[in-house]
């Protein structure tokens, strides 16, 4: 009988890609909230703390100075520099997960739904997201400068001048006042697909594509149900209707729900103020979504020695016998 041996250059390509296979993982970025800054101690920690958790690379994407700019400079503008700095991350460049934190939310959306020609996003995890917009801004302060803001939102929030030099204008929907909100808000009607005259459907077609959605939802927003895209009936300010019963949802504008029937829309509800999440909140909420399946599901055979040969073995045995039964066929 005629001794059967594997060519070395096949026992290293097989070799070769399982190791390839247990090393990938899938990079994310975290788009910051409104007054802070990459640079921040506290943002700082949160993706160092993620991407340790969850063995992929963080990238937290600033724009501009970061705290004053989050402020002032318009959310189309932002939503703009992030997506340019998006392509320009050659470490994202075959797809990536986005962790967004309450008006990063809002850029991280536009990066999906706008941005051309940019890396698919995998999973989208949003904390305290003001998705279906805000009555008011809660997390200010007293300062004078939100003593301002809050005089401006009052008045002229739909004004030109508001709108290009106050970032938050941009997703405040006052529900009494739609007519206004949709000829002038610049940002929320076109990322929520609002418009009838300018709908379009490549933005929903985009959103509709990510693998997963995490909507977690704190308690300060108004309404905090925002950030599972509930909110007010167009003419009133009672009742707050949940996602499901909104025209966004039931004439389904930007495929929520298509992800939502789907099974890919995961509304989570955690204790704290705005952006406090603890580190249980996130190892459960957020780390399991910044793991790659592929990754996921070696990194459990490299856990055991014996599983990964044993695997090995019962490829090469396999192979063995098919070429075993084809020699002998030709005998």
């Amino acid at each position: 009988m005629a001794s059967l041996s594997l060519p070395l250059s096949t026992v290293l390509i097989f070799v070769i890609c399982t190791l390839t296979l247990t090393a990938h993982s899938v990079p994310f970025i975290v788009l910051h909230g409104i007054g802070d800054k990459c640079s921040s101690k506290a943002v700082v920690t949160f993706t160092e703390r993620l991407s340790n958790w969850s063995g992929s690379q963080g990238y937290c994407v600033e724009i501009g100075d970061g705290g004053w700019d989050s402020w002032t400079m318009p959310l189309l503008e932002q939503t703009a520099i992030a997506c340019e700095k998006v392509k320009n991350i050659s470490e994202l460049s075959e797809g990536y997960n986005l962790v967004g934190l309450s008006q990063g939310t809002m850029i991280g959306r536009g990066v999906v739904e706008w941005c051309d020609g940019a890396p698919p996003v995998k999973n989208f995890i949003s904390l305290a997201g003001i998705h279906a917009g805000i009555a008011s801004i809660p997390f200010c302060g007293s300062e004078w400068f939100c003593a301002l803001v809050d005089l401006l939102i009052e008045l002229e929030v739909y004004s030109n001048y508001v709108q290009e030099h106050l970032a938050p204008s941009g997703y405040v929907k006052i529900p009494t006042d739609i007519s206004a909100y949709l000829k002038g808000c610049k940002f929320l009607p076109k990322l929520n697909n609002e418009i009838i005259a300018t709908r379009n459907s490549t933005y929903k077609e985009r959103f509709a594509s990510l693998q997963n959605l995490v909507l977690i939802m704190d308690t300060v927003l108004v309404p905090k149900e925002t950030s599972w895209f509930g909110y007010y009936p167009d003419g009133a300010f009672d009742p707050i209707l949940p996602a499901q019963e909104t025209k966004l949802y039931t004439e389904d504008w930007i495929g929520l729900k298509i992800l939502d029937e789907a099974g890919k829309v995961k509304f989570i509800n955690v204790s704290g103020g705005h952006l406090e999440i603890s580190t249980s909140d996130m190892k459960t909420y957020i780390v399991p979504y910044l793991v790659d399946e592929t990754s996921r599901q070696m990194a459990i055979t490299k856990t055991s020695p014996f599983n990964w040969l044993s695997s090995i073995w019962h490829f090469f045995l396999e192979l063995g016998q098919k070429s075993f039964y084809q020699f002998s066929a030709n005998v």
